[in-house]
């Protein structure tokens, strides 16, 4: 995932977290037709940010036909919402509470929206993004995941496999979701700083990178259920882990 210049969010809420949360990542803000969200325009002013009204026909191209701007788009620098690793890494402050998500070869944006909409309602520190074979940070992601793109770090690796044994280093054990995992979510109990590791749509993980791993990790469903899609199983590890180190909290 080559970072580009400049890329398009829409959306009144996706546009408005990146004015409040990652205002040094707007460039400029369009509103569509005659629409102004009045929460917008006022950030827009408070932050001298250019924009522009156009109508429908006279969006930058880049901006899909089937876009649901709600009218306002805004322009961003995708450098600026990714961070790389090595200044991310270690300017974390590991603890057993710790939690970070890979992404390994998820193809469909509105997935990787979704996962990072669920790491950020969980309290998951960073998501990992890879370089390549990737689908990469775009306006239908910041859209997904209703703004929560900007309300965590959005990290950006190289190799994934290199990226995993570097955190196994600095005490983390890994995680790789797999529909058939040996270690069950109800049977762990996460006591450690944790790295789980999200595979591809179809193809699950890749078997070097399942080679990584300490842990492959399983969701127990119905019989008749074959799978659940990556998002969904997310969001069901992020509340189990979210879940054990609530609980641990309480009976302090």
């Amino acid at each position: 995932m080559k970072n580009r210049d400049q890329t398009y969010i829409f959306g009144t809420h996706a546009v408005f977290e990146a004015l409040t949360r990652a205002p040094e990542t707007v460039q400029h803000v369009y509103f569509v037709g005659g629409r102004e969200a009045e929460k917008i325009r006022a950030k827009v002013e408070e932050l001298s940010v250019t924009f522009d009204r156009c109508d429908e026909d006279h969006l930058p191209r880049d901006v899909g036909k089937d876009a649901v701007h709600q009218g306002v788009v805004a322009r961003v620098s995708p450098n600026k919402i990714l961070k790389p690793y090595k200044p991310f890494i270690e300017g974390l402050t590991i603890t057993d509470t710790t939690a970070l998500v890979v992404l390994n070869e998820l193809t469909d944006p509105h997935n990787v929206g979704a996962v990072i909409r669920n790491a950020a309602a969980f309290g998951i520190s960073g998501v990992l993004i890879p370089e390549y074979r990737q689908a990469p940070v775009t306006g239908t992601v910041v859209k997904v995941s209703a703004g929560m793109a900007f309300a965590l770090p959005l990290v950006t690796i190289g190799n994934v496999n290199t990226t995993l044994r570097d955190l196994k280093e600095r005490g983390f054990w890994i995680y790789g979701l797999a529909g058939d995992g040996d270690t069950s979510i109800p049977d762990e109990n996460f006591t450690k700083p944790s790295v789980f590791v999200l595979g591809n749509e179809g193809k699950g993980l890749r078997e070097k990178t399942e080679d990584v791993c300490d842990f492959r990790l399983s969701i127990p469903i119905e019989k008749e259920v074959e799978s659940l899609n990556v998002a969904s199983s997310s969001a069901v590890v992020f509340y189990a882990w979210k879940s054990y180190h609530t609980k641990g909290k309480k009976s302090v």
